[in-house]
């Protein structure tokens, strides 16, 4: 075999893709379009046609799905999940690699390292930063943490995927870096909808409130990043300047939300929750301080 050929074979390795929403999915068409043999398993096997159809392999059973390819990768509800579909497999996963891609918590992530190393398995934690349909673009990214040998073996593979970004050793700490990912996007498109419910009282209609109120979300990155120091290293050092913006402004505005919402007869539980971080803040003494000082009170609540 030449150079060549070698490389063709070590980058065209066989894969298994175990899950098949549309994540899995979108991960077994990149992986084919590239090239790689993929067998596939899925508690509802239907759910394989469109990816059979294209090339892939539906395996019969889990066992016969691990035993295809040293690269096994989850795309299930949780973790929970991983171990109803490979306790049946458990015998075969010696030497390979699992990498997990569901979400659970990290604690749980830090165990199914544990369970994968106890049967000869490695074990990489990840955690896919973009929706389905753009898997295997150039926007598309991923957080990946546990062995790095483990990472680097497979790297030009999951690399097909989206960009790995590696956070460490912590098999858990992708699992928290998606998890405070996710806490972000959530908690944006809830305020997205209370925003869109307040505007349409008066009458304005959601196709032309959300192009406003997706100006100000983008806008969100752009201001903090417009002073002169970086906010997280602000935000390391406990220092919390109030020169542009206080805890006592933005409660007051935090004030006026909630009461705008209550005489609108919306929600109130996520500007309540906004709401009450000011106030904590405000009662412990620092008003005067800049809006990051809420930090507090999330890291130590009472």
């Amino acid at each position: 075999m030449n150079q060549r050929q070698e490389s063709t074979s070590r980058n065209n390795r066989p894969v298994t893709v175990i899950g098949l929403g549309p994540m899995g999915q979108a991960m077994t068409r990149t992986l084919l379009t590239a090239g790689h043999p993929v067998t596939v398993w899925n508690r509802t096997a239907s759910r394989a046609d469109d990816v059979v159809a294209r090339g892939a392999r539906l395996a019969a059973t889990p066992r016969e799905a691990v035993e295809a390819g040293d690269l096994v990768i989850l795309s299930l509800t949780d973790y929970q999940a991983m171990y109803d579909v490979l306790d049946s497999a458990t015998e075969s996963l010696t030497g390979r690699t699992l990498v997990n891609l569901s979400s659970d918590t990290p604690e749980r992530t830090r165990a199914a390292e544990a369970w994968a190393a106890d049967h000869g398995a490695s074990f990489l934690t990840g955690g896919v930063m973009v929706p389905a349909p753009m898997v295997g673009t150039p926007a598309a990214y991923a957080y990946y943490s546990g062995r790095a040998e483990a990472l680097e073996s497979h790297l030009a593979t999951l690399t097909l995927l989206g960009t790995p970004r590696y956070l460490g050793e912590d098999p858990g700490l992708a699992q928290m870096m998606y998890q405070a990912q996710l806490a972000v996007f959530l908690t944006t498109l809830s305020a997205l909808m209370h925003a869109t419910a307040m505007l349409g009282t008066a009458g304005m209609p959601a196709r032309q409130a959300l192009p406003e109120l997706l100006s100000a979300a983008d806008s969100i990155g752009a201001i903090l990043r417009a002073g002169e120091q970086n906010p997280g290293t602000a935000l390391d050092a406990g220092k919390h300047p109030g020169e542009l913006s206080t805890v006592t402004m933005m409660g007051a505005t935090a004030d006026h939300i909630v009461e705008t919402s209550a005489s609108l007869g919306l929600d109130l539980a996520l500007p309540l929750a906004v709401q009450a971080h000011y106030h904590r803040a405000v009662k412990d003494g620092h008003g005067a301080d800049n809006w990051t000082r809420i930090i507090d009170g999330i890291r130590a609540p009472r």
